[in-house]
């Protein structure tokens, strides 16, 4: 039997490795996209949603009540997007996806 000896690896991508299995970078990119969320949409609309997630540049928002849903639907959608696009063209989102998410007991 042979032994291989593995080499060191660069401390930065033994980081990266570490991070990823620990998730501790999805942890931090959810407080970023709530805060970015929060800052975009203003409080009131925040206490009803959450951002859950950005996938293939939509980002999917849960919300709390039918009555928000349609309200973000019908009047606020566009001008979140609007928002959004300019002050976070870095997260290259497309457009919004409102779910009504219902409190499980």
């Amino acid at each position: 039997m042979s032994s291989r000896r593995q080499e060191p690896q660069p401390l930065a991508k033994a980081l990266s490795e570490l991070i990823a299995m620990r998730g501790f970078a999805r942890v931090r990119g959810k407080t970023q996209l709530n805060d970015i969320w929060r800052d975009v949409a203003g409080d009131h609309i925040a206490e009803y949603t959450k951002p859950i997630e950005v996938k293939r540049g939509v980002l999917h928002i849960a919300v709390s009540n039918s009555a928000m849903l349609g309200e973000l639907v019908s009047f606020h959608q566009m001008n979140l997007l609007a928002e959004l696009t300019s002050k976070h063209a870095d997260l290259k989102i497309k457009s919004l996806k409102f779910k009504l998410q219902t409190k499980t007991t």
